[in-house]
């Protein structure tokens, strides 16, 4: 009886409310958690090093968008691919897939790693670092570049240990690697003596935590997923990146944004300014890791309810995910409206021009969640159908298409009111468009005697 439930796919089984919330809830921890600590960790560089070591970070924040969008796309895409493969009864296919994907994305860490080390000086001065932020720029983004394969391969794991069926083990690595992160940041900062390379330090060691546990657990003989001979070749590897580019669209146009953001402040208000906006930067990824937890704790089950061409099971997937995700925005938005004060007095600390900035841009600003959720779970949706064009659409939309020309003309309207708007504008947009693709894609779910329709 054990050989025989030893491969059991816990994807293949009817789904209700609170049995998706089960599933999805291990995955929204993690994400959850992941964002706690990456505050925690932005907190020791503001309180411990300084509000102008906060500042670099964000200047060099593109860098790792780049990094986290190409992890994401292999994720995503590839969580998709094999997802399917598993739906449609190809196990042996979805585990070679797998493993080449994997292979694939720790030899394009290490490329960004030596591409970026080799160009470091020009590299920062191209973000925008002014003289006084270089020093912080140079010490915590070459130390991250060290763990570049290591922060890829976080990402990867994290989503494929959801598609493996084990939400739980990927919730528990983040909490260990994040515990070991705020430990390492502490001890590198303070006792080391190491400031802003400690942090980064302490980062990238986190990353490393659960890459080394995701190789044990999938090199393992047992378990509906696992590595094996790698196979399925370039196709592959092109469709996963295809299938997940607009998760990359998304962070590079994070990357893109980031910049315009501190060229703006930097412009009007100079390194207090930068450090305003990245405090609304991570703490809008904070309230956002709901949404997307979510959406990636869903997405295997959508893509398996895809690959069985089990129509009914999926439209009611999607009903029961929008109710959630809606219900959810309505709370990250209050959240936000009440809580912005608080965060950014804990990020600022002493610097009250900080503290003040950032709290005045919260007021604004927390108008984007009640659009950023449904933005986030379409573009995931549309990606665990295999669509990634249309997830490519939303996701440059809400992340560039509409973003770049609201940073570039509002502040010139309203000053810097405009740059607060610039994200709830946007998103706002956004939204419209992603309320259109659902609806027309329920149409086809819904049509008399029809299986989900494939993208063209």
């Amino acid at each position: 009886m054990g050989k025989k439930n030893e491969g059991a796919n816990p994807l293949d089984r009817a789904f209700g409310p609170a049995a998706l919330l089960r599933f999805a809830l291990p995955t929204v921890g993690t994400m959850l958690f992941m964002g706690l600590y990456t505050v925690v960790d932005t907190l020791f560089i503001a309180r411990l090093v300084g509000t102008d070591a906060l500042s670099a970070v964000n200047i060099v924040c593109p860098v790792i968008n780049l990094t986290v969008g190409l992890g994401t796309m292999l994720a995503t895409g590839g969580s998709a691919l094999v997802a399917r493969e598993m739906g449609a009864g190809n196990a042996l296919a979805a585990r070679r897939k797998f493993t080449l994907l994997a292979l694939f994305g720790g030899a394009l860490g290490v490329l960004i790693a030596l591409g970026g080390l080799l160009f470091l000086p020009s590299l920062i001065r191209g973000l925008g670092a002014s003289d006084r932020l270089y020093p912080y720029c140079r010490d915590y983004l070459a130390v991250i570049l060290l763990f570049t394969p290591a922060g890829l391969g976080q990402v990867f794991f994290q989503n494929l240990l959801v598609t493996a069926g084990r939400p739980g083990l990927g919730l528990a690595l983040t909490l260990g690697s994040g515990c070991a992160n705020a430990l390492l940041d502490w001890l590198f900062i303070v006792p080391g003596e190491m400031g802003v390379a400690g942090a980064a330090l302490g980062t990238g060691i986190g990353y490393a935590i659960p890459v080394a546990a995701g190789l044990w657990f999938f090199a393992r003989d047992g378990g509906s997923l696992r590595f094996a001979r790698p196979g399925g070749g370039w196709q592959a590897v092109a469709e996963s990146c295809r299938n997940g580019c607009s998760e990359m669209v998304g962070q590079l146009a994070a990357a893109v944004t980031t910049f315009l953001f501190n060229a703006a402040m930097m412009a009007r208000l100079g390194e207090e300014g930068v450090a305003a906006i990245t405090v609304l930067i991570y703490s809008q990824f904070v309230l956002s890791t709901l949404y997307i937890g979510f959406s990636m704790g869903v997405a295997p089950v959508i893509s398996y309810q895809y690959g069985r061409g089990d129509r009914s099971a999926l439209a009611r997937t999607t009903r029961l995910a929008l109710g959630a995700v809606g219900l959810s925005s309505l709370a990250v938005f209050a959240a936000a409206l009440l809580g912005g004060g608080r965060i950014a007095t804990l990020f600022a600390g002493e610097d009250r021009a900080v503290a003040n900035l950032a709290a005045e841009g919260f007021s604004l600003f927390a108008y984007s969640f009640l659009f950023s959720g449904i933005n986030l779970f379409s573009s995931a949706y549309f990606t665990a159908l295999s669509d990634g064009r249309t997830s490519a659409l939303l996701s440059f939309l809400r992340t560039f298409g509409l973003l770049a020309p609201a940073i570039l003309y509002l502040p010139r309207v309203w000053g810097r009111a405009g740059i607060w708007l610039a994200v709830p504008l946007a998103e706002g947009g956004a939204f419209l468009c992603s309320t259109f693709c659902l609806w027309r894609q329920r149409r086809r779910l819904e049509g008399e005697g029809k299986t989900p329709s494939a993208p063209r």
